[in-house]
């Protein structure tokens, strides 16, 4: 069996064994999901042991990444932090900051036994028109209780800087994409401008999760509504919560509408909510004011196209451990169309 990019288990073993204080992690299989285009995840189980033994490792990519990018520290933190919240997030186990070990920081946690929805709903899983409508509920209402925590109350207080937040984020992910810049794309540059000249007053800040989206959750096996866990926690910060609402309208596509620009098109499906009435149960949830909520999808849009193309630009150097990412150049154009079409009518 072919070694696993970025977590030897020969290595990997004898040091889970060492900070544990388990002899029975010495020896360790390791399986890289597949799932994901940024961190890297694997399940780690210990030599004859189940699947309910197993742990979860997440590291950064292989190979050189943007220096403020994929920071196991904080993602650490934040899910630790959540952890006696109604949030739902993983136990974690370990934190290892010393890149030594597998070449870059890691951190391990509980292995949280749930239904992953990527491509499609697996059979026999919310094939309920009410199923889906609770599936859409229960990632709206965990959302919103994300967003009532109170950052010092857990211990995140020094978190992030709300001040200036979306100002920061066009810029941060402006330079991101000037970073990552496969081709001259004029579209998308133009669409940068105007969301920096266009930034909405926030009026409600707390803590944002960055990439919120149903193939970021884990479902509950017999209770489709459930959200199980939240993952994928590398973007999190303090900010303005709308910028969350508008990354997951950017990952529902609705009946009718191309959904090969980002995951899937599992919420066209029958049942599942428009993305007004998301937004609608949102606010009625938050009491958010969302006026300004076009401007916010126009800026996922955007966050999304310069994403993709750092996906793009880490695939052509060989830092993606072999996942497949054909194709991926191909949406950053009609993201930006997206985007402008958000800004210029409102479009959601």
């Amino acid at each position: 069996m072919a070694t696993p990019v970025g977590a030897d288990p020969a290595v990997l073993g004898p040091h889970l064994a060492r900070v544990l204080g388990d002899d029975a992690w010495r020896s360790v299989r390791v399986e890289l999901i597949t799932a994901g285009m940024s961190n890297l995840t694997y399940v780690i189980t210990p030599a004859g042991g189940s699947a309910d033994d197993s742990l979860v490792l997440r590291r950064p990519p292989t190979g050189a990444v943007l220096a403020t990018a994929h920071d196991m520290a904080r993602e650490h933190r934040v899910i630790s932090a959540l952890a006696p919240t109604p949030v739902p997030v993983p136990r974690t186990v370990h934190l290892e900051t010393d890149p030594g070990v597998l070449g870059a920081p890691f951190y391990v946690m509980e292995r949280v036994t749930g239904v992953h929805v990527a491509t499609a709903l697996p059979p026999g899983y919310a094939d309920e028109p009410t199923q889906r409508r609770a599936v859409a509920d229960g990632l709206v209402d965990v959302l919103a209780d994300l967003h009532a925590v109170d950052p010092a109350a857990v211990g995140l207080a020094d978190f992030g800087r709300p001040e200036g937040f979306l100002q920061r984020q066009v810029r941060r992910w402006t330079t991101q994409w000037e970073a990552t810049r496969d081709t001259d794309r004029p579209e998308l540059d133009a669409l940068a401008a105007e969301l920096a000249a266009r930034v909405p007053m926030s009026t409600r800040s707390g803590i944002t999760h960055g990439d919120y989206r149903l193939d970021n959750c884990l479902l509950d096996p017999a209770e489709p509504g459930r959200v199980r866990a939240v993952l994928d926690w590398e973007m999190s910060t303090l900010g303005d919560p709308l910028t969350d609402l508008g990354m997951l309208f950017v990952y529902w596509p609705q009946a009718g509408e191309d959904a090969g620009l980002t995951i899937s098109p599992v919420t066209a499906l029958p049942g599942f909510p428009t993305r007004r009435e998301l937004a609608q149960r949102y606010a009625d949830r938050t009491g958010a004011d969302l006026g300004d909520l076009s401007w916010y999808v126009g800026f996922a849009w955007f966050k999304f196209a310069a994403i993709v193309a750092g996906v793009v630009a880490r695939s052509r150097a060989g830092a993606m451990a072999g996942k497949d990412t054909t194709g991926f150049a191909e949406k950053i154009g009609p993201c930006v169309d997206r985007g402008r079409a958000a800004l210029a009518d409102g479009a959601l």
